[in-house]
């Protein structure tokens, strides 16, 4: 696994693309937190990271499958993916090196967002006025929200051999988890009790629960079943692809 892991890490950075991905996600950062108006920090006049942390999972859901769509899609397209089957590895310590890697990446994408708490903090009229344990939530559950979404990436892209394909399939299936749960329990057909229960499927209830500064263990179980639901469909995926070339052999 950690073979695959440093593999996957240097394959980022050795191309142009790992650095542009961090780069356009952390100035879409800045340009909605300091430039356009309607999430302007400035303008809404407050010393608070909220509009920060209102927008950053959108930006995670454009991120995460645009560095997910080639873990398993570019294997298929070379043909390595045998070359990989053939060495001292199991199909999970593939999984995890190829997950983890993704993951680590969006930290890194994340952590020069810290900046702004910083400079938030400076920019209070009062020093020390920030709720540094909603901050603390909204980073936690950004990582449970990027965590997932990687291993939804992860999956989409153990399905095809086509990097677009991947992407827009990670989009979609993302999007559905985060908000179309929601978007589904705010139709008038459910708005009978099941509302609620439905909304709670997404990943914005959970998402939007932990950002209060409280760490329920409900929400975290939830993510963490989310996340290994899908590393298992990667897995049975890969399962599947091996018996059909070995069938076709």
């Amino acid at each position: 696994m950690r073979s695959i892991f440093i593999k996957e890490i240097n394959s980022f950075f050795s191309s142009i693309v790992g650095y542009v991905a961090i780069l356009v996600f952390l100035v879409a950062c800045g340009l909605f937190l300091w430039i356009i108006p309607e999430y302007s920090i400035i303008d809404y006049g407050y010393a608070s990271m909220e509009k920060f942390f209102s927008i950053a999972p959108w930006l995670l859901l454009l991120l995460i499958p645009a560095i997910t769509m080639r873990s398993f899609a570019d294997e298929f397209r070379g043909g390595t993916v045998e070359w990989l089957s053939t060495k001292p590895l199991t199909d999970m310590d593939i999984i995890l090196g190829k997950y983890l890697a993704s993951l680590m990446l969006i930290v890194f994408a994340l952590i020069p967002t810290f900046l702004y708490v910083y400079t938030i903090s400076n920019l209070a009229l009062t020093p020390g006025t920030l709720d540094t344990g909603g901050i603390l939530g909204s980073y936690i559950g950004l990582f449970f929200l990027a965590a997932t979404f990687s291993a939804v990436g992860i999956f989409c892209s153990s399905l095809t051999s086509n990097q677009i394909v991947g992407f827009l399939a990670s989009l979609f299936a993302s999007w559905l988890l985060y908000s179309g749960f929601e978007a589904l329990s705010q139709l008038p057909a459910f708005a009978e009790g099941i509302d609620y229960y439905l909304s709670m499927v997404g990943m914005s209830f959970h998402y939007t629960s932990i950002s209060r500064g409280i760490v329920d263990s409900r929400d975290v179980i939830y993510f963490l079943s989310v996340i290994i639901l899908f590393i298992s469909l990667t897995r049975l995926s890969l399962n599947r692809r091996t018996w059909d070339t070995a069938r076709q052999d």
